[in-house]
């Protein structure tokens, strides 16, 4: 057999080279009902032939004959974000035994992107979309061009179950619930809080958790400790910068604090730097806790008390979530994953006591 150029090799070429019809091959090679009708030499024989040429199946062929691409379109608003990768991995695993392939690709939080991502999914007929949500897209676009072309799509990190698509997130509520009331617990009183931009879904429950613990343990926050993340940029470096930038401001006022209370990981390291900067030990001067359980936090020292959200378990439920709706002959109604958090409790964070709150007069030694 001459040697191909370039290429993959197709069926023509391993029936070339085992001296057999193409059909022949096709049927055999396919496992098809009638490949029964074909000698067990022969079909040993076309089997070691295709191996021996390195033949792999035409999906793109296969998927033209039953009009399914066996393919899941994989949306995510940053890969950078450690928030993503777990979700991510969660999706791969659920769709390994599948023959689902997962088509991943990064919006990087620019809405241009995000846009011309899902169209190019579209255009390569995915048979359905997963979506790691963030405040960077307008939803109703996307919503118009998956029901105009029937394909199944959830959500994952945000509720949109009223326009009728299933959604997999936390109880943000509950976390921020359970953040507040455990640094309460701890004796903290002087609590500085950094929260989410307001575009971001998860923003607003946190804070309404975070305020019903706080006035169930009769403690009145103090609006000059509390921050709000800018929603410009939304990468995961924002958090970081925005985590420092904030601490820095609070030491350069000279309030007083024991404890900050940060709106996730990233934005929680932001602070470490920032604290570590001014000389400010951690947990021993001023305890700092942050939200989703991201590997950052395991890792830096002190390793971060935090929020754990069940990232691969939600990327699992995801991947269950959009084949179910694949085996569906007509849509169901959009359904609410709602996961509970947990409290993972590590290093930088302590009893306090009067003697260890910030002084007001105490400058920083660098910002």
């Amino acid at each position: 057999m001459p040697q191909r150029k370039s290429g993959h090799v197709t069926l023509s070429d391993v029936a070339r080279s085992a001296g057999f019809a193409v059909s022949t091959v096709s049927i055999v090679l396919s496992e098809a009902p009638l490949s029964k009708n074909v000698s067990a030499a022969t079909r040993e024989h076309i089997r070691k032939t295709a191996a021996r040429l390195g033949y792999y199946p035409d999906a793109f062929a296969r998927s033209l004959r039953k009009r399914t691409s066996q393919t899941i379109g994989v949306l995510a608003f940053d890969l950078s974000d450690p928030f993503c990768m777990p979700i991510v991995g969660g999706i791969q695993s659920g769709l390994q035994s599948t023959g689902f392939l997962p088509l991943v690709m990064n919006a990087q939080t620019q809405r241009k992107l995000f846009d011309s991502s899902l169209a190019l999914m579209l255009e390569r007929r995915v048979d359905g979309v997963i979506v790691i949500a963030s405040w960077v897209f307008e939803e109703a676009g996307l919503l118009t061009d998956m029901r105009k072309n029937k394909v199944p799509i959830l959500i994952v990190g945000r509720d949109l179950t009223h326009q009728g698509i299933t959604s997999i997130l936390l109880d943000n509520w509950q976390g921020g619930y359970i953040a507040m009331r455990y640094l309460i617990d701890l004796g903290h009183r002087r609590i500085a809080v950094i929260l989410g931009p307001k575009e971001m879904f998860d923003s607003q429950p946190r804070w309404q958790g975070i305020r019903q613990a706080a006035a169930e343990k009769g403690l009145k926050l103090d609006p000059t400790l509390v921050f709000q993340l800018p929603g410009e940029g939304g990468s995961s470096a924002a958090g970081f910068d925005g985590g420092r930038h904030f601490t820095c401001e609070l030491l350069a006022k000279g309030e007083s604090f024991s404890a900050v209370l940060a709106f996730d990981d990233l934005t929680a390291l932001g602070v470490l730097r920032a604290l570590s900067e001014a000389g400010i030990r951690v947990p021993d001067d001023c305890s700092v806790m942050g939200f989703d359980d991201v590997l950052p936090a395991r890792v830096c020292t002190p390793a971060i008390t935090t929020v754990s959200q069940p990232l691969h378990s939600m990327g699992l439920q995801a991947a269950d979530g959009i084949l179910k709706a694949l085996q569906q002959s007509s849509h169901r109604n959009a359904r609410l994953m709602k996961l509970p958090p947990e409290l993972v409790v590590r290093m930088s964070t302590c009893v306090r006591s009067p003697q260890r709150e910030l002084d007001r007069s105490r400058p920083p030694r660098h910002v």
